[in-house]
């Protein structure tokens, strides 16, 4: 969600334009995927480097002060001048051209600050050393895990001088004198993220912010790193076969030790939901199932299985896990969609824990012509969904799908309710989803019995493009952008319009 300032990317300073717009919609919830750093080569959100720190291309340039002090956009040389236009009218996120352009704008800032604010302990200056000492409990490995990373080209830990490797104090201990600038860089750089984040939070006011929690960070990260016993890296999470993969899932990321962590009364996690306490009024629990009983492939080819092995083990892993979640007081949503057994949905229902209910999937299988449930019908403890980044557009759901599964969709009460017979047998022989049948559909997700509703941008508009697409490596994953400057929305008729129809439905509907 770029803004006309954005730097070929949504940035944090982005957030309060888009809130203004959610606004006008009368939404009050803006659902955001994971914002944590992410190695250098990879795009998707799920992979990162740290489970604590916010990724560094996602702050804003025009509003670091150190930056804005050197003559801003303007002081640029001429290529980086003709990369920010590049990547600016690019359509879709580049994240090379990006994080290039950013990290050269972020060595200059850091420099000015460097020289004429640390050394003379200036307010700025106290009120990093201030955020340094607040946040120590994550900051102290990210930060020395970054600096090493860079000063090892790169290379992932485990190819490290044994003694970095194996994370020895000593070894750690000089690693800090000898890197002490950088490490201060990578904790100026989460300053810089965090107060950002924080103004754009207040002046978001009336749209609380809903993050995205991983199951897991990547092997290469600061958080596997620092803690590696708790991990198994001789095998790797995926996800069982199911509705987006037919031989089911390899993520290559490491493993939970989940004896280990209990002994230790689960404190990474405990530290993750602290953070992200701190940054959101909400967050998605990315594959809920996955803390109930964890899906993995050992590396030797032995067979693929589940950790813990048995259902009152999953059971009593997947509650725990959940109690810790919910410590530090932000709402939570579970992710459970795929492969989920029906003993994780009682656990669920038993703890009031929302789960999502996707439209398409919300359907009566074992009766005739397999009805879809009436939206009207759902729990209030849920999360209406038209779609997910992971599926497919809710208008190209339609215009791939079966006719009796489109037949069944017109007969959603209030989707027929608002059709004509006309319109449902235009519908139906139609090419590719009808605008009304677009709109019917809509409004039968407002009309839901779920407390919350969430609707991915796509959905709203009639867009086809996906966001992501699972079990697939592709240029397009991960890179789609709003077609419009999020700081523009009020001057695009198509937004204003759609901003008046969604804010109509929300009265209507008591939302």
């Amino acid at each position: 969600m770029p803004s006309s300032r954005s730097w070929g990317i949504g940035e944090i300073g982005d957030i309060p334009a888009m809130a203004r717009w959610l606004q006008a919609a009368s939404m009050s919830v803006l659902q955001l995927l994971p914002i944590n750093e992410m190695p250098s080569q990879q795009t998707s959100p799920y992979s990162a480097l740290s489970a604590m720190a916010i990724d560094p291309q996602f702050i804003s340039v025009w509003l670091l002060e150190d930056f804005v002090a050197l003559g801003g956009e303007h002081s640029l040389d001429a290529d980086h001048r003709a990369l920010l236009q590049r990547v600016r009218a690019a359509p879709r996120v580049d994240y090379s051209g990006v994080r290039h352009l950013k990290h050269a704008a972020f060595r200059r800032a850091f420099a000015r600050f460097r020289e004429t604010e640390w050394p003379r302990n200036t307010a700025r200056a106290a009120e990093l050393r201030a955020y340094i000492h607040q946040h120590a409990w994550w900051l102290d490995d990210y930060s020395l895990f970054r600096a090493l990373h860079a000063r090892e080209n790169e290379r992932p830990w485990w190819e490290w001088p044994t003694e970095l490797r194996d994370h020895e104090p000593d070894a750690l201990a000089r690693a800090r004198i000898d890197l002490a600038d950088d490490v201060l860089y990578r904790q100026y750089l989460q300053w810089i993220a965090s107060a950002q984040w924080d103004a754009a939070r207040r002046a978001a006011s009336g749209v609380a912010l809903f993050g995205d929690l991983p199951f897991m960070v990547g092997g290469d990260s600061a958080d596997v790193w620092a803690r590696q016993d708790e991990f198994r890296l001789d095998a790797s999470v995926g996800a069982p076969p199911d509705a987006f993969s037919a031989s089911g899932q390899d993520w290559g990321l490491p493993v939970y030790r989940w004896d280990v962590l209990a002994e230790r009364d689960f404190g990474w996690l405990r530290q993750r939901a602290r953070r992200n306490a701190e940054l959101f009024d909400g967050y998605r629990v990315d594959h809920l199932v996955g803390f109930y009983r964890t899906f993995f492939r050992p590396h030797d080819g032995g067979p693929a299985q589940f950790t813990p092995s048995d259902q009152d083990a999953q059971i009593r892993l997947g509650e725990r896990v959940l109690a810790v979640l919910r410590e530090p007081g932000a709402d939570i949503i579970a992710e459970d969609l795929g492969v989920v057994p029906d003993f994780v949905r009682e656990s669920l229902v038993r703890q009031a824990v929302p789960g999502c209910k996707v439209l398409r999937w919300e359907r009566q299988y074992d009766d005739d012509g397999q009805p879809f449930r009436n939206p009207v019908d759902y729990p209030a403890v849920a999360v209406a969904v038209s779609g997910t980044h992971d599926t497919e557009p809710m208008v190209t759901w339609w215009d791939h799908a079966p006719a009796g599964e489109k037949w069944a969709a017109l007969e959603i009460p209030l989707v027929r309710d608002r059709l004509s017979d006309q319109d449902r047998t235009r519908a139906l022989a139609a090419e590719e989803c009808p605008v009304e049948v677009r709109d019917a559909l809509l409004e039968a997700m407002y009309a839901s019995g779920a407390d919350l509703l969430i609707l991915p941008m796509q959905d709203v508009f009639g867009w086809r493009e996906r966001i992501n697409e699972p079990a697939t490596t592709s240029a397009a994953n991960w890179t789609w952008r709003l077609p419009w400057l999020s700081d523009t929305l009020s001057a695009e008729p198509e937004a204003r319009a759609a901003a008046a129809q969604l804010s109509t439905w929300a009265t209507r509907h008591g939302r």
